[in-house]
């Protein structure tokens, strides 16, 4: 347990404190830096707010049923060696690709699209 202020309410507020104040009175060089610098602040936020979660978990189901890690598994799919009218692997194959995007890419079109349904 962590004493107030959370991880994420400071990275949320150094995030803030960029966009609001700083990236306003930079030249426009380090303005551009510091928006590349509050984006990665929003990543990490979402990874701490989010955490491994269910992608983590369907890449414990994944081994699991010996399926290795993903390189493992990648190798075996080329291969021809993995059944990829498995319900079960495709169906954690495609939450582990959800949880990523959810981290990596919450604006990605396709994505949104695919959550709201």
């Amino acid at each position: 347990m962590h004493d107030q202020p959370s991880p994420s309410e400071i990275l949320a507020a150094a995030t803030a404190l960029l966009r609001d104040e700083l990236v306003p009175a930079l030249p426009a060089d380090l303005a551009f830096k510091a928006r590349v610098l509050a984006n990665a602040l929003d990543l990490v936020a979402r990874q701490v707010t989010l955490g491994d979660g269910e992608g983590a978990a369907a890449e414990a189901r994944l081994k699991a049923r010996g399926g290795g890690d993903l390189a493992g598994l990648s190798a075996r799919i080329e291969a021809g060696d993995a059944p990829l009218d498995d319900a079960a692997l495709l169906a954690d194959l495609w939450t582990m690709t959800l949880a990523k995007l959810a981290v990596d890419q919450p604006g990605y079109a396709s994505y949104c699209a695919e959550i709201q349904e």
